[in-house]
């Protein structure tokens, strides 16, 4: 029995807990996307980020990380700032990592969604994720009918453009589908262009041992590859630039989460500002931030690369 009465139910407790978008997909094996990961995989363009090959049944097959579920629910949640940082010469972060953690954000957003539709369904079975587990979030939230995967491999939709975080609940509810739609990049290739590193040297393939973000983020080696001096452009955590050029991002809306608002200080940090930045301060302004990740000395190691450049 499919229990397409609890979409609205759903979609609806969804957005009023900031989600903009929720769809829905079977739970099943992702026939198109084994060869494709598996070849992915063998060219070594996942880098160092070792984790990225473990699971590799489970990274296809839903059923096999959280038995019993017959229902993927894609949600998305908008982080798009108001404002950017204000000094062009300062080191850059990328946009998602403004304000708090989104995993933590969001995981909580995900538990209240769950609670509610048990108050409100009954006993369901169901698991949240974050960007933390073996999921393919772009592939799933593509099935649903959230976006089409761009040729920068960012799920991109129609009437928001790209800068959103993606999540799932997994639920043992079976609900009808919804289809996936269109891609619409057709022949523009500004992504490709703009991508200093050649990460995106093929459209629809990324090669994140090229990927700015891989670099400044992942890679935890003492010292960034010199092959890429001179071409960061400025980034010291992440990377926005395939994003920015996309012309489907002059649809973005500024961001109504009060958690993703950036510290006050962090936005006017100037150049010698950043240069000079004391552990203390690191973790006045990034305590909360995913730019924690790096730590203070993944960020120093990025910051001092990115003066060689000059």
């Amino acid at each position: 029995m499919k229990h397409d009465q609890y979409k609205t139910l759903i979609t609806d407790t969804a957005k009023a807990l900031g989600f903009f978008h929720v769809g829905f997909s079977k739970a099943g094996f992702l026939e198109e996307e084994a060869p494709r990961l598996e070849h992915w995989l063998k060219q070594n363009y996942h880098g160092k980020m070792a984790y990225m090959a473990n699971h590799f049944d489970k990274r296809l097959d839903p059923r096999l990380l959280e038995p019993g579920t017959q229902t993927i629910i894609s949600l998305l949640l908008n982080y798009y700032p108001e404002q950017t940082q204000q000094d062009p010469t300062a080191p850059q972060v990328a946009k998602y990592a403004y304000g708090q953690d989104y995993h933590y954000v969001i995981k909580d957003k995900l538990k209240e969604l769950l609670f509610i539709l048990r108050e409100k369904i009954g006993d369901i079975q169901g698991r949240a994720f974050v960007d933390s587990a073996p999921v393919m979030d772009k592939v799933w939230a593509k099935k649903a009918g959230l976006g089409w995967m761009g040729k920068n491999t960012n799920l991109i939709h129609p009437k928001n453009g790209s800068f959103f975080f993606i999540a799932e609940l997994f639920v043992d509810l079976e609900i009808s589908p919804d289809g996936p739609i269109k891609d619409y990049c057709g022949t523009c290739t500004r992504c490709t262009d703009a991508c200093p590193t050649d990460a995106l040297a093929t459209p629809y393939l990324i090669d994140a041992s090229k990927c700015i973000s891989y670099l400044t983020i992942e890679l935890k080696d003492a010292d960034l590859p010199s092959e890429f001096k001179g071409k960061m452009e400025n980034w010291a955590f992440g990377c926005d630039i395939c994003q920015d050029v996309c012309p489907w991002n002059r649809f973005s809306k500024i961001q109504q989460e009060a958690a993703f608002e950036p510290h006050p200080e962090f936005l006017n940090l100037s150049s010698k500002e950043w240069e000079a930045l004391s552990e203390e301060s690191f973790r006045m302004l990034f305590g909360k931030s995913a730019i924690k990740r790096t730590k203070y000395s993944g960020l120093q190691r990025n910051i001092q690369f990115l003066k060689k450049e000059l």
